[in-house]
């Protein structure tokens, strides 16, 4: 999901996203979107500890739209390629921080599930690992950078030469419409992302599973098939226990991760759109680059 391309044509829609909160209330709670009646018009319960939780649409107006923007690739072999060896250097530096042994080593475990996810074939999997153990360490770096429109964009790289990464992070950015930008990560949160098949979920359902998984927030996206899926967002320390809540209720995990997530979005038209699309292709393409994080949302 990390790869951006460009797409000319948006689709009108707009996701909704659902934001949990914990308090304890002293009356009963009438969970309800602006659109819709009451699921408890009359409750019967008396006084519980419960979480409130409102639909916050406006948050990720056109979100959708951006999804169409950043992962509709180009020739399918090329993108393929491409996600591969992306995954390879994932692996690298799951292996490099917590060893080769994806039973001792989450974050490794997590990587390699997305592989099978992707059908990277298992042999492809076992090289990178047994090549990740014999390679040199690299030094991974994280770049923040301002793009079109006033968006924000975390930039994860790993390589052998930080001279040659900054310069060549540098003449990407300035040649596609970026700079280099200090203080850009401010407007993100590392947080536990658990990225689940939507199918025919409804968004109160999705709220209803974040509550008893122990997630903090749930919002619609989709992958690079444009499939629906849920994205549930948790401290990083409850990853593990979130993804296993949700597998335990039947879902069906497609990733496990440490991620980015935008804490302020930048609203870009159509024209943005793609130039924003654009500069995160060129990043992409280069191969030292992991994962590109942005905080880009389409304009309703």
């Amino acid at each position: 999901m990390a790869a951006g391309v460009l797409l000319r044509g948006l689709l009108n829609l707009c996701p909704r996203r659902a934001a949990l909160t914990s308090s304890s209330l002293t009356r009963p709670v009438c969970l309800m979107h602006s659109s819709l009646q009451p699921l408890y018009p009359n409750p019967t319960w008396g006084t519980l500890p419960v979480r409130s939780l409102q639909l916050c649409t406006h948050l990720c107006a056109g979100h959708n739209k951006w999804s169409k923007v950043k992962h509709v690739k180009g020739p399918k072999d090329a993108a393929r390629s491409i996600m591969f060896a992306k995954f390879a250097m994932m692996i690298r530096i799951a292996v490099k921080e917590g060893g080769s042994n994806p039973e001792f080593n989450v974050a490794l475990a997590n990587i390699v599930e997305q592989c099978r996810n992707k059908n990277m074939p298992k042999a492809s999997i076992e090289a990178a690992i047994r090549g990740a153990e014999k390679a040199k360490t690299g030094i991974q770096q994280t770049y923040e950078a301002r793009g079109p429109g006033g968006c924000v964009l975390i930039i994860e790289v790993l390589s052998d030469s930080t001279n040659r990464s900054h310069q060549e992070i540098r003449r990407l950015l300035n040649k596609n419409g970026g700079a280099l930008a200090d203080g850009a990560r401010h407007n993100f949160s590392r947080k536990g992302v658990v990225v689940v098949y939507g199918g025919d979920i409804s968004m109160e359902r999705a709220v209803e599973l974040a509550i008893e998984s122990g997630a903090e927030d749930v919002k619609e996206d989709e992958d690079e098939e444009g499939n629906p899926v849920l994205q549930f967002i948790c401290e990083i320390t409850d990853l593990r226990k979130v993804q296993n809540s949700l597998e335990g209720f039947g879902m069906r995990v497609v990733s496990a991760s440490l991620e980015y997530v935008a804490q302020n979005m930048a609203s870009l038209d159509q024209n943005q759109l793609e130039e924003a699309s654009n500069l995160i292709e060129v990043l992409n393409d280069w191969a030292d680059v992991v994962r590109v994080w942005d905080n880009i949302q389409a304009q309703a």
